[in-house]
């Protein structure tokens, strides 16, 4: 039986955009109902939709009501869709209201909904608009970041509507989860990945590289981006659009990227190196043309390049074990998954490989003889320093960086944090299975109500010190992967988070 997607449309610019991912949603034998807005069909027509759909539209639940279709199209579908998704749209449904035949449909739905937000920049940005994504993300759906481009009229930024390429593929992901979905199972969570291949510059025209198109890499931050996270992109060298949402620094050279990601590392929760980075590079570069005059070219002398995997474990073992961390220092409960590209994989030799780099998961996976390099789809073995083994067989890239994902989720420990008030708090970290939160008496009790409130289940007592008081914070069942910022001088609120 064909999966039924319901298509809502709403009163944007971006609606016509919808017909195209209706007809990848039509083509691809999904059962599409197209339910506009009334608003939305003073861009696009109600016969455009029918005749795309091949079934009737309806705006409002009066029309053949005796078939309730505000409860049956919402009991009946796999997936709903909202595209383009208006402010107005993410406010109405944050609240709850059932003023149209969507919104309606949109509360009876108890299958994954994915929201494709397009508006103004100054909209996207709205406090309102802000705290209304967060609220229908906490309640398990998904909003994907808007693109940045060409607006309405003149207007250009953050609110573009993304592709419908890139639609359809986030749909296609949440249908192949089943009715779960793709949870915000890494919301708040910021993660670095690396993607595409390095560059060695020989002279001004010519250099040492690979094949990597990025396209792996580029899958990693899309799909992590649908999951919730923060995503920082770091690209060599790519020709793809960059992915909705997530932020991309470009990078040429291994020794660019190795400086970028070693950065960007800093406070990460999870880094991915799908790049496909230069082992060697020249050991000079020549400042003009290196031309033909005749006779042999001397040979190109070839130093190595830094192992940037390694390194990144490396500076992340720094962190675990310098007394007194400060914030912004690498986590040590970051997760970190590199890559191996081998034309004769060898999963003993990657697993020395593992080892050898520090790594948490090690991806390996064929390449060579129009495999890996440049092709929509890939295959791969996971292997973990647990001793665990995950085959991904042949699928598309999204498909086996959601499965990575699936894998990395788990291992990210959760954190405990006060958030860094404005007024001056200086913080530290402790990396222990007991902490402490140093606060002024008059915040005692706010902290006492907001620790008990943010940590179900852990025993919390106050000490008095003698520069104010201390909160004892004893994970059930104790874990060492607690982590304390604490604070020590007087402030008006000092508010806990969830958020690392």
């Amino acid at each position: 039986m064909a999966p039924r997607v319901i298509l809502g449309v709403t009163a944007g610019i971006a609606a016509y955009k919808a017909c195209e991912l209706l007809r990848r949603l039509t083509e691809t034998g999904h059962d599409v109902w197209v339910v506009p807005t009334p608003d939305a069909l003073r861009f696009v027509g109600e016969a455009t939709w029918a005749a795309l759909s091949g079934h009737p539209v309806r705006t409002d639940a009066w029309t053949g009501a005796d078939q309730v279709p505000h409860v049956r199209l919402g009991r009946s579908a796999d997936l709903v869709i909202v595209a383009p998704a208006t402010a107005d749209l993410l406010a109405r449904a944050a609240a709850g209201m059932a003023d149209d035949l969507l919104t309606a449909t949109l509360l009876t739905a108890r299958c994954p909904v994915l929201y494709a937000p397009a508006m103004h920049t100054e909209m996207w940005e709205h406090p309102a608009t802000r705290a209304n994504v967060a609220l229908l993300r906490d309640r398990g759906a998904i909003v994907l970041d808007p693109a940045s481009g060409r607006l309405t009229g003149a207007d250009s930024g953050v609110g573009r509507l993304p592709e419908p390429g890139e639609i359809y593929a986030a749909a296609m992901r949440v249908l192949a989860r089943g009715a779960g979905g793709l949870g915000q199972d890494m919301a708040g969570r910021k993660v670095v990945v690396s993607a595409g291949g390095t560059r060695e510059e020989l002279d001004p025209v010519r250099f040492l590289g690979n094949w990597s198109s990025g396209r792996q890499g580029y899958a990693f931050a899309e799909t992590a981006v649908a999951r919730g996270a923060k995503v920082t992109l770091v690209a060599a060298n790519v020709a793809l659009p960059d992915p909705a949402g997530a932020r991309v620094i470009p990078v040429t050279s291994a020794l660019e990227m190795r400086d970028v990601m070693l950065a960007e590392a800093a406070d990460a929760d999870a880094v991915v190196m799908a790049a496909a980075v230069a082992d060697f590079r020249p050991a000079v570069r020549s400042a003009a043309k290196i031309k033909k005059d005749g006779s042999q070219p001397a040979p190109i002398g070839l130093v190595r390049n830094p192992d940037i995997l390694a390194e990144l474990s490396v500076q992340r073992s720094a962190a675990a074990d310098a007394p007194g961390a400060l914030p912004g220092a690498p986590r040590p409960g970051q997760v970190i998954v590199g890559f191996a590209a081998e034309t004769e994989p060898d999963l003993a030799g990657s697993r020395a490989k593992l080892a050898r780099k520090g790594c948490d998961l090690l991806v390996v996976n064929r390449v060579g003889n129009g495999l890996a390099f440049g092709t929509s789809d890939n295959e791969a073995v996971v292997v973990g320093s647990d001793g665990s083994q995950t085959e991904i067989p042949r699928a598309p890239k999204e498909v086996l960086a959601d499965t990575v994902w699936d894998l990395v989720a788990p291992r990210l420990r959760s954190k405990v944090a006060l958030r860094r008030p404005s007024s001056g708090i200086k913080c530290g970290r402790k990396r222990s299975s007991e902490g402490a939160f140093d606060c002024v008496p008059a915040t005692g009790d706010m902290i006492m109500d907001k620790l008990r409130a943010s940590l179900p289940g852990n025993n919390i007592e106050p000490v008095q010190k003698e520069k104010g008081v201390s909160w004892h914070v004893a994970s059930s069942p104790p874990s060492r992967s607690l982590r304390v910022i604490r604070t020590r001088w007087p402030t008006r609120s000092v508010m806990p988070s969830s958020t690392p």
